[in-house]
């Protein structure tokens, strides 16, 4: 069981499969720690990541100091993290989790539109950021597009003149928009 671990932690840090096949949710087994002080929510993103199989909550946290330490004491595959924090707020979690937990891949789940977050969240590490609104559609998606090595931004940033998705996602290193 250590060396299949070890091939799942590869796996999680470089985005491509450290043995041949295809790579499911399924298969894989991955630990997820859900972060968000909203009871309703968080229970919902659990109630959501239990229908899927190979997902398996090992905690939950319900602000920024608690994160934090679950994550290193954890060291979960997966953070679903939330932005508005008691404490320490998401975007500071965000860029201390890889100091703690390296190969916890994180992904934002949070009503925050700003696309000056996003941007934030996504040059600092995070993977992914769905909008709590499209989460019950999006989230298991999200999931496996982080699981392949790829970004996810929520359907909400895809649209009009500016595509902020697409841009933000093939722009590493964006800076922040002046206001």
């Amino acid at each position: 069981m250590g060396d299949c671990r070890k091939r799942l932690r590869r796996h999680l840090s470089f985005g491509s499969p450290a043995w041949g096949g295809e790579i499911s949710l399924e298969t894989l087994g991955l630990r997820v720690l859900v972060v968000d002080d909203n009871v309703p929510w968080r229970h919902l993103s659990c109630s959501t990541l239990r229908k899927r199989a190979g997902l398996h909550i090992i905690s939950e946290a319900v602000d920024g100091q608690d994160a934090v330490q679950k994550a290193k004491q954890l060291q979960p595959d997966l953070i679903l993290l939330d932005i508005g924090l008691p404490d320490l707020n998401g975007i500071e979690v965000n860029r201390l989790i890889p100091e703690i937990s390296p190969n916890s891949k994180i992904i934002f789940l949070t009503e925050n539109r700003d696309v000056d977050f996003v941007i934030v969240a996504i040059n600092d590490g995070a993977k992914g950021y769905v909008l709590k609104s499209d989460g019950v559609s999006e989230l298991l998606r999200a999931i496996e597009t982080v699981l392949q090595g790829g970004k996810f931004v929520s359907r909400h940033f895809n649209h009009g003149k500016c595509d902020w998705g697409r841009m933000l996602l093939q722009r590493p290193t964006a800076a922040p928009m002046a206001r």
